[in-house]
């Protein structure tokens, strides 16, 4: 049996996807609802998600969310994970991905971390890029399950070269946003129009891939104040900056232009964002005073 900690929109796609595939599931979410409209079964804790399962899907939004679901009352850690696997979707830092493999295995479970890449359109439809960390055998017993989910799924190493290789992902797409703002600040103090300015910019060789999807919802905001639905929070976004920020310091090696994205990604915040998707630090950014 399948279990899936945590419905909030990336999990609860991952339900969704595996439930049109025939997969029998259990369900766990802190905020109660959030399993309507599936045909899971819903447990009270992840404790009870445990004891039902045997392998743990666990797709939580950051390291107070981890801390909580596994070491926090009827957490998984408080259950017996004799002969169970869990499958950390979280992006976090490559020590954290350790320590929490290490909690598992003591408890008599398997871990392995897959955090992954693309938002809720590629999960429902399975074809998010997966990046899993762990050991060979954990990796293994997993893949089944992680190819109805993935259009690549890569198995990278020990517990902790997924989460790094996640935040490598995440860095060029964050600064992105940031340079995007800019570049439409000098369009637009010239009195080019912004909405002919971010076509032809999603349009140019300076694109990335996303911009296809999330230039529209930028335009929106910059041209009527809509914001438009959620993919990828700021406030999200801004925790996975800061840990890209102290991998590389612990690295000791470079990350001037990290750092000064996750400022600019701050002030927007600070202005409102928060809630907002992370693209939208380019509508922040053709406003925002230079500097």
């Amino acid at each position: 049996m399948i279990g899936v900690a945590g419905l909030g929109n990336m999990g609860r796609a991952i339900a969704e996807r595996l439930e049109e595939l025939g997969e029998p599931l259990v369900v766990w979410n802190r905020s109660p609802g959030r399993d309507r409209g599936l045909a899971a079964a819903s447990t009270a804790s992840p404790t009870a998600l445990a004891a039902k399962s045997t392998v743990i899907l666990s797709v939580l939004a950051d390291d107070a969310a981890t801390q909580a679901v596994y070491r926090g009352e009827r957490g998984f850690l408080s259950a017996d994970l004799s002969g169970k696997l869990i499958v950390e979707f979280c992006t976090m830092s490559p020590d954290r991905a350790r320590s929490l493999e290490a909690d598992v295995q003591a408890a008599g479970g398997s871990f392995l971390e897959c955090p992954v890449g693309g938002t809720v359109g590629p999960a429902r439809s399975g074809m998010l890029l997966g990046l899993a960390g762990g050991s060979t055998a954990a990796f293994a017993r997993a893949k089944p399950v992680l190819e109805k989910l993935t259009r690549r799924l890569e198995y990278l190493g020990p517990a902790g070269s997924g989460a790094a290789m996640k935040l490598a992902i995440n860095l060029p797409l964050m600064v992105y946003w940031g340079a995007l703002g800019e570049a439409l600040g000098l369009a637009r103090g010239e009195s080019i129009d912004p909405a002919l300015a971010l076509d032809i910019l999603a349009d140019s060789s300076g694109a990335i891939g996303a911009a296809k999807t999330r230039v529209p919802p930028i335009r929106d905001m910059v041209v009527s104040g809509n914001p438009g639905s959620v993919n990828f929070a700021l406030e999200v976004a801004l925790k996975d900056m800061a840990a890209m920020e102290a991998l590389a310091e612990a690295q000791s090696g470079p990350h001037a232009i990290i750092s000064a994205a996750r400022a600019r990604a701050q002030a927007a915040l600070e202005d409102g964002f928060a809630g907002l998707d992370a693209s939208l630090v380019a509508a922040y950014g053709a406003r925002a005073p230079r500097g």
